[in-house]
């Protein structure tokens, strides 16, 4: 029987009561560790200093400044600097990779967290000190209200919850002097066959450069997308929203998750750390999901990690608990229960983002073609929860037809992989975790103001385009308005979209 996905507010899945309060800082800077990964085995802050990555430059992969976090006397030459055409000549600071460090160590890059590895009471990169990641990275935005870099990053107070969806995520990874080390998070080569976006999969043979060079091309790793399964294949999803968990379930694409607290807990255990993957547990759940291709992964992943010199993981500060492979603990690891009750009760009432205001006859018009043509699975009401049940594959895309490419033990559906990327988060992941069947789950209708591309695969640019049959009968979401003057006003509708009554 499938678990029934949970919304039990501020309660986690242990019946720990959680502090929303504290949950914001669990939200913003929590790393359980992976500090370890980002800093030794990645090697982020030395990619830093190597590419001579500035603040500019920073801003243009999308990553978020916090200016409350800037110190007052660099605040001051930033505003100065930020009035000027932002040269090296007429913007010396905004142009110095030093720069970057100090914002990093003051904790003023949304996401990237400093830690006092050292214990010396102050925070130094290079005196020894580390940088992990948090939650934050990918489901924050700023208010813009000091800088904006346009379709990038920004310089502003920070907003917790709505998606990251101009953070370069593969550019990022690429930064870093290791990149080698997230081999299982990439496009790779298993048994002479390789599946996503890019031609060619890539080996434990392939140089830092052509790892880099596959992370830095939208098109392998487009914009606003994260990477989040560990099975060789290229397949980043669209960032997502955090805000008014309460109102979602099951969690991920595939719903592969019932409970907000076990996706939470798999972020931390596997794609912040995925050298998890090379414990004993972590080996088990790759051979239950793949088989000989999750042996081949792991033994590959092994030999870069021992290729680049990489030791001392897992880094990940969690305990060793629960069955391998269930969504509680798939790498056999758990990290701190009352934290995890903490976020949650945080994520579950966060505040989603005011819809665009629109005309008030549109709006009219638009809510009464959402009523007859899209409440067949939406809420007309977007302050009631989504329904939990699974979309089947044939039903959100008609043209599903997939090659099975093994079998594995139930509940555990085929590993099985069809033309296109639609399907690509699914080939090894899916719902069959829980007993569940293989699908999508159902997505907020919230903050679609701010979407330029849509459907987790980011295959489709603009709403009015994923409206438009001309994207066939056989393409994935194909609900479409034929008029186009109808076909606009349910766009705009769309927009204005939030939790307000």
């Amino acid at each position: 029987m499938a678990a029934s996905p949970s919304r039990a507010g501020g309660v986690s899945a242990a019946g720990i009561v959680g502090s929303s309060a504290a949950g914001r800082d669990v939200f913003r800077f929590e790393t359980f560790g992976n500090e370890g990964f980002w800093t030794d085995a990645l090697r982020m802050p030395q990619g830093v200093l190597d590419a001579k990555l500035t603040p500019i430059q920073a801003l243009q992969a999308g990553l978020l400044v916090d200016i409350d976090a800037v110190p007052p006397a660099m605040r001051e030459a930033m505003a100065a600097e930020l009035k000027t055409d932002l040269s090296p000549r007429n913007a010396p600071m905004l142009n110095d990779v030093m720069t970057t460090v100090k914002l990093i160590e003051a904790n003023a890059v949304v996401g990237l967290v400093p830690k006092d590895a050292n214990a010396d009471g102050r925070i130094e990169l290079a005196g020894g000190d580390k940088v992990g990641v948090s939650c934050a990275i990918c489901h924050t935005v700023t208010d813009k209200s000091v800088h904006e870099v346009p379709g990038a990053g920004s310089i502003g107070r920070i907003i917790d919850g709505p998606a990251a969806l101009v953070l370069n995520v593969g550019k990022l990874l690429a930064v870093a002097a290791n990149s080698r080390a997230y081999y299982p998070n990439l496009q790779v080569t298993l048994a002479g066959k390789t599946i996503g976006r890019a031609p060619d999969g890539l080996t434990p043979d392939s140089t830092e450069a052509e790892v880099d060079a596959y992370l830095s091309n939208p098109e392998f790793y487009p914009v606003g997308t994260f990477d989040e399964t560990q099975d060789g294949h290229s397949n980043s999803v669209i960032n997502t929203p955090l805000f008014r968990q309460d109102l979602a379930a099951p969690f991920g694409t595939a719903g592969e998750f019932a409970k907000l607290v076990d996706i939470s807990n798999a972020s931390y255990t596997t794609n912040l750390d995925p050298t998890t993957l090379l414990t004993p547990e972590g080996r088990t759940f790759l051979k239950l999901k793949a088989g000989a291709a999750g042996e081949q992964l792991a033994n590959d992943y092994a030999r870069i990690l021992a290729d680049t010199g990489v030791t001392g993981f897992p880094f990940v500060e969690a305990s060793v608990v629960g069955d391998v492979g269930q969504p509680a603990s798939p790498v056999g690891r758990r990290v701190d229960e009352q934290k995890l009750a903490d976020m949650k009760a945080f994520l579950e009432f966060l505040p989603a983002p005011k819809g665009a205001a629109i005309d008030a006859a549109v709006a009219a018009r638009g809510t009464d073609l959402f009523d007859a043509n899209c409440t067949t699975c939406h809420n007309l009401d977007q302050s009631k929860p989504v329904d939990p049940a699974l979309v089947e594959m044939n039903a959100i895309w008609p043209g599903y037809a997939p090659t099975v490419l093994a079998r594995r033990e139930p509940p555990l559906s085929p590993v099985q992989d069809a033309p296109g990327t639609f399907d690509d988060k699914m080939i090894v992941v899916d719902a069959s975790d829980r007993g569940d069947k293989r699908g999508n789950a159902l997505t907020l209708l919230l903050d679609l103001d701010r979407r330029t591309v849509l459907l987790h695969d980011v295959s489709v640019t603009g709403l009015d385009n994923l409206l438009d049959p001309s994207r066939g009968k056989e393409a994935p979401h194909p609900f479409y308005i034929d008029r186009p003057s109808e076909r606009a006003d349910l766009v705009q509708f769309l927009r204005s979209l939030d939790t307000d009554p």
